[in-house]
């Protein structure tokens, strides 16, 4: 990464098409009111077990929930995304956002990285090269420069700490409950969106759930074995999984 990247929105609207948009839970239920589809993605890790790179440890575990998986415990991440396997459906004919106003912090931040261990790296955005020769400078020196982008950076990452256990009790009422290990890949799930909308505006306080990994690999299955974790690795019927 160069010490210094500048940036300015060219209005493309590349960023808009085939990505699927992280959402808050408040965003989720926006999205799901105006009659989006959620995707569902889940990862999980074993605390002090394979699937946690040390240095990401305090980043993860604070926005991740503990679950019953097998005899064992696994700590679940999820993101719930707009479902935008096209174009957003937010777009107009001019490729313009038709929510600008209030759309959600992930498009606010782009193109900058929520995961304070993904660097910025421009060659990896959608973002035309022009967008990156103009403008004023987004980072100096690794560090971001933009106040105003570093407290929406901040809020999207609290959120994900704020929400996750309200995502839990509503993956566990909806049978949301197999996840990828981390570093492996990720369960996606695309919920009844009737359904997952009432979870949503009233959040399930008694849902259980019991918890499998999908794995695929059979080394990585037996790594995984001593922690007491169920591993399923059957053909998914109700997701899909997402391997890395």
């Amino acid at each position: 990464m160069s010490a210094s990247i500048r940036f300015s929105c060219t209005g493309c609207g590349k960023c808009c098409t085939g990505h699927h948009v992280p959402l808050t839970l408040t965003e989720a239920r926006q999205w799901a009111q105006s009659g989006g589809q959620v995707i569902v993605l889940v990862e999980g890790f074993i605390n002090e077990g394979p699937g946690m790179p040390a240095e990401q440890r305090e980043h993860v575990l604070r926005r991740s929930h503990p679950v019953a998986c097998g005899s064992g415990e696994l700590r679940v991440s999820i993101t719930f995304a707009a479902f935008n396997p096209g174009r957003c459906r937010n777009l107009d004919a001019d490729d313009r956002c038709l929510i600008y106003d209030n759309r959600p912090l992930v498009c606010r931040i782009y193109p900058a990285e929520i995961n304070p261990h993904l660097p910025l790296r421009p060659e990896a955005k959608d973002c035309p090269s022009e967008a990156w020769a103009q403008g004023p400078a987004l980072i100096v020196g690794g560090q971001l420069q933009d106040a105003e982008l570093k407290a929406l950076i901040e809020a999207s990452r609290q959120a994900d700490r704020d929400d996750i256990a309200s995502k839990v009790a509503i993956c566990q009422a909806l049978g949301i409950t197999t996840s990828a290990l981390k570093g492996n890949g990720f369960t996606a799930w695309l919920p009844d969106m009737q359904a997952f909308a009432g979870c949503l505006q009233e959040v399930p306080t008694n849902a259980a759930g019991a918890w499998a990994l999908h794995i695929e690999d059979a080394a990585l299955s037996t790594q995984v074995q001593p922690y007491g974790v169920h591993v399923s690795a059957e053909a998914p019927l109700y997701y899909a999984f997402i391997g890395f």
